[in-house]
């Protein structure tokens, strides 16, 4: 399901994820202190385009519960809720079940992405 359902993920859907990043990692890197965090928005851009066939993996320490903290209260609830309430609409079809995993995986990712890494199968 790996190509097919990025292909499809991508045009149903997955655009506007990717793109919502990317509009996160740009306002992020219009501070020198936030370049950081808007480098870690462009890396789950990627994923955000085309999740199947890859994992997350949690972890990190305390400078990752700090930049969590402070991305959360500026970018992470729009993300998530976003992602969120896409997966349940995709969720209301059986054929959408996967495609809402995927945006569940994502919701998940904004509310919590530092100290996570990407990890391709």
């Amino acid at each position: 399901m790996g190509c097919l359902g990025n292909i499809l993920w991508f045009v149903f859907g997955g655009f506007w994820q990717g793109l919502s990043w990317t509009l996160a990692g740009l306002l992020w890197c219009i501070t020198v202190v936030g370049v950081p965090i808007g480098m870690q928005c462009f890396k789950f851009a990627s994923l955000a385009f085309f999740p199947f066939g890859k994992e997350i993996e949690y972890g990190g320490g305390a400078v990752s519960l700090l930049a969590n903290i402070l991305w959360l209260a500026v970018s992470g609830v729009p993300l998530a809720l976003a992602a969120a309430v896409n997966g349940l609409l995709l969720c209301v079809t059986v054929i959408g079940i996967p495609f809402g995993l995927q945006c569940f995986k994502i919701a998940k990712l904004a509310l919590m992405p530092f100290g996570a890494s990407v990890r391709g199968l």
